[in-house]
């Protein structure tokens, strides 16, 4: 089967609800470049795609798509696409390089210039606060396993919004903690690149204690609504044992306090799953949870930001060792997915977003929910006519969206779709190897075209909704 056969016989029209919010997304090392400009510091990820073996092809986010020089280009791209919101990231090492003490003025001034341009052309800017660029001097005194990079994350909230605050009325405190945690610090395939269960927890614990801070900062700020951005996926027993009471149910309810709740309960129930402190403290003690923090985790947001791009399948499997990125999984195997799958080996599944949006609003209620990413890498090429054909591209946002609009239709408080990623980029370990965008980047002369997708995504937006052909908007 291929991505464009995911498209099922559901291909009516689909109209959704006034005020929609249709965006984009990115990040500040895969885009911006210019990584020793006006006083930005090394990051995490510089010293790490430095590192030989740790990056497809040596990649670095040195230059990237060079946004920070092309962002006024970057921002008529979106106008022409009609998005009504951008969700783009502050570089903690571009405003406070060593990642803490007096805020570098020059790097709060390119996000002042994005900001005033992207209210120029009548788009919303939704800044996200971290989306993994830890200043390497924090790294080098413990990064998240110490408890003290969550203060010094809340100083760094107060600066941005001190300066952007005025403009930016969507804010995200924390990009996909998980990731960041447990590919960061227990499977070290993400920046820093550390291998140690015990530290992945802590780095957990202290990214959601940095969320909870920083919420505190912005509100004190008088910021307008603050989000917490997750990577969230429905976990499916895949090994015959599935029943009520099943061995791969019980593994799949595992994996799923592992990956889902250990972030979702904290924030929006006031404390971890059973699951997540039992392998926490059998992996190393559980001495970095405080009294106080779960208050503080706990505070009121007013949007869950939702990153989905494919379920988690698993398998009870007695005598596997843990998954170093699922530390306390023992006895769980996590089977390949079956085709359809994308260029990151990932499997389409677009019923999967609607799983979470509808479990969501069920077992969370009260938050409404934004889709933050969604979307997909293909093997993009120009044609000799200079276009960029990404049909199947095209065919994995209609059927996402489709499964969006179905979950609205259900029940779920879902408030708008912002697409991964507005253009190619630097694909973290996979470098610039994997395509994601809706604009094609040519990185040897950085020049920008629209891809099919980007034209069918505009038509959507102008139609707010998908054309009853199975190829959405006008095309």
């Amino acid at each position: 089967m291929t991505a464009t056969e995911a498209i099922t016989a559901t291909d009516r029209r689909v109209t959704f609800p006034p005020g929609f919010l249709w965006g984009a997304a990115t990040a500040a090392y895969q885009i911006e470049g210019a990584a020793r400009d006006d006083g930005r510091g090394p990051s995490v990820w510089d010293t790490f795609s430095r590192t030989p073996g740790k990056v497809a092809d040596g990649h670095t986010g040195d230059v990237a798509c060079d946004h920070y020089h092309r962002f006024r280009d970057d921002v008529g791209l979106m106008a022409e696409l009609g998005l009504g919101v951008y969700r783009f990231s502050v570089a903690w090492p571009r405003v406070q390089p060593d990642g803490s003490g007096p805020a570098n003025p020059r790097g709060l001034d390119f996000y002042d210039r994005l900001v005033d341009a992207l209210l120029n052309a009548g788009i919303v800017p939704y800044a996200t606060l971290y989306h993994w660029d830890l200043p390497q001097a924090l790294e080098d005194r413990g990064g998240w396993t110490e408890r003290d990079t969550a203060f010094r994350f809340a100083d760094y909230a107060a600066v941005v919004r001190e300066r952007l605050g005025d403009r930016v009325e969507l804010w995200s405190t924390v990009n996909e903690p998980w990731v960041a945690a447990f590919l960061g610090y227990g499977s070290g395939v993400h920046a820093p690149g550390r291998t140690s269960a015990h530290d992945a927890f802590r780095a957990a614990h202290h990214l959601l204690l940095a969320h909870g801070l920083s919420v505190r900062e912005l509100r004190a700020g008088g910021a307008a609504r603050v989000s917490l951005t997750l990577n969230l996926a429905p976990v499916v027993g895949r090994g015959g044992g599935a029943g009520p009471a099943g061995p791969d149910t019980a593994a799949a309810d595992l994996v799923d306090a592992l990956l889902n709740r250990q972030f979702l309960d904290p924030v929006l129930r006031g404390g971890y799953p059973e699951p997540v402190l039992a392998a926490a403290a059998r992996l190393g003690g559980l001495d970095h949870v405080r009294d106080g923090d779960a208050a503080v985790i706990a505070e009121p947001i007013d949007l869950l930001g939702v990153n989905y791009y494919n379920p988690t399948y698993v398998a009870a499997a007695p005598g596997t060792p843990a998954d170093p990125a699922f530390p306390g999984s023992e006895g769980v195997a996590f089977p390949p997915a079956d085709p359809p799958l994308t260029a990151m080996g990932w499997p389409i599944v677009p019923d999967g977003l609607g799983e979470v949006l509808v479990r969501l609003s069920r077992d969370y209620p009260g938050v409404p929910l934004i889709i933050t990413e969604n979307g997909a890498a293909f093997e993009d090429e120009r044609g000799p006519d200079g276009r960029v054909p990404d049909p199947c591209r095209i065919a994995y946002l209609d059927a996402h969206l489709r499964a969006a609009h179905a979950a609205l239709a259900s029940g779920a408080d879902l408030r708008g779709y912002l697409v991964w990623s507005l253009m190619d980029n630097f694909e973290w370990a996979e470098g610039y190897g994997k395509r994601f965008g809706l604009v094609y980047v040519d990185y040897a002369t950085q020049r920008r075209v629209l891809k099919d997708s980007a034209r069918w995504f505009r038509d959507v937006i102008s139609d707010n909704g998908i054309a009853a052909n199975g190829t959405g908007g006008h095309t």
